[in-house]
């Protein structure tokens, strides 16, 4: 074992103004594939590389990528980090196209929805990394004998519109045959959901890791469902490039899913406390007690994708539950953007 986590420089909890000041909603982001990278993938001293990756949420649900460099993966694979929130999927993905951004962190959605609306440079799915939803449906009530028809009649704040969050929420619904009968708050925001919860909104919420559980052992609610367990498996998040930067850079990037892919081994087998000592670099005002008690919770419901590839059945569940929402103009072609071989190279390699 390493010694203890060192504190982890190279990641920021926030994207810079001048990178804000140029991040454009989906709609413009297609165009930004026809323009030259501001600025390609950094030869840093040492030959250490450096990959700027935007992520979509800083969550403990992503618990693998940030134990990859709090163990030194990355720097084994001479490799820096410089981790930006982009604050929603749609700012990933323009972070990425616009090459502000090399590699993306969000929902495969995004992407699906560049394609669909046309590019010359492909934004490209290279490795998943949770294959299920990461939220958990907390009740104001115990209910131990919870069953999914029991929301009938009652009022969810289940996030926003559109989402991938709320919209997984609608297809479990639809899935029991209860979708008219429960009401959906969709007014509140994801970030003060909790908040509007405790303040007296709706009869339950969803929330994700540590959250759910620290709200649970404060005496505020009980969680009564994994929400990842009901909607089966679904790639709900995974590392996005665009085609022509995975071109110019396959060993950075098999390197890259190399130490998250060996992180993700860590995550599963070692002690829970262990686990989230290694996490309190990326988590300072969260408890070690607390982020143990989170990574249990992820292995329960098997969130992490081990050989981080996407499978295809995964793919078409994630365009149901888009369409199932209305927000699927089309289906996209899974060959057309998802790109396994990365992953299996490695995944075999590490073997």
């Amino acid at each position: 074992m390493r010694a203890p986590p060192r504190a982890a420089a190279a990641f920021q909890t926030e994207v810079p103004m001048s990178k804000l000041s140029r991040l454009i909603l989906l709609p413009l982001a297609a165009l930004f594939a026809l323009l030259p990278l501001s600025a390609c993938t950094e030869e840093k001293e040492d030959d250490v590389t450096l990959i700027r990756v935007n992520e979509v949420t800083h969550s403990v649900f992503y618990a693998p990528m940030y134990l990859a460099d709090s163990l030194g993966y990355f720097e084994e694979e001479n490799i820096e980090i410089e981790l930006t929130n982009g604050g929603g999927a749609d700012k990933v993905m323009a972070a990425v196209l616009s090459g502000d951004a090399d590699i993306g962190f969000c929902g495969p959605e995004a992407a699906i929805y560049v394609l669909l609306g046309g590019t010359t440079d492909v934004p490209t799915v290279f490795g998943q990394l949770t294959r299920r939803d990461g939220s958990f449906l907390v009740s104001r009530t115990d209910e131990p004998d919870f069953s999914w028809e029991d929301l009938a009649g009652k009022e969810v704040l289940a996030g926003r519109k559109g989402g991938v969050p709320a919209m997984t929420f609608e297809y479990i619904l639809k899935e029991h045959g209860i979708q008219d009968k429960v009401t959906l708050n969709y007014d509140v925001a994801f970030n003060l959901m909790t908040g509007a919860f405790e303040s007296g909104v709706a009869d339950y919420c969803t929330m994700f890791e540590p959250t759910a559980s620290e709200y649970e052992a404060a005496g505020k609610g009980y969680v009564v469902a994994a929400v990842g367990e009901a909607s089966g498996e679904v790639p709900y998040t995974a590392y996005i490039a665009k085609r022509s930067w995975l071109d110019d850079n396959t060993e950075t990037a098999e390197g890259f899913l190399r130490a998250v892919m060996r992180a993700i081994d860590f995550a599963e087998n070692e002690p829970a406390m262990t686990v989230a000592q290694y996490l309190l670099p990326h988590f300072p005002s969260t408890s070690q007690e607390s982020l143990a008690v989170s990574v249990e919770s992820y292995r329960k419901i098997s969130a992490w994708q081990p050989d981080m590839t996407l499978s295809e059945e995964s793919f078409n569940r994630l365009q149901d539950i888009i369409g199932s929402a209305g927000e699927l103009p089309e289906r996209a072609d899974y060959q057309a953007l998802v790109d396994n071989s990365f992953a299996q190279r490695v995944a075999a390699a590490l073997q």
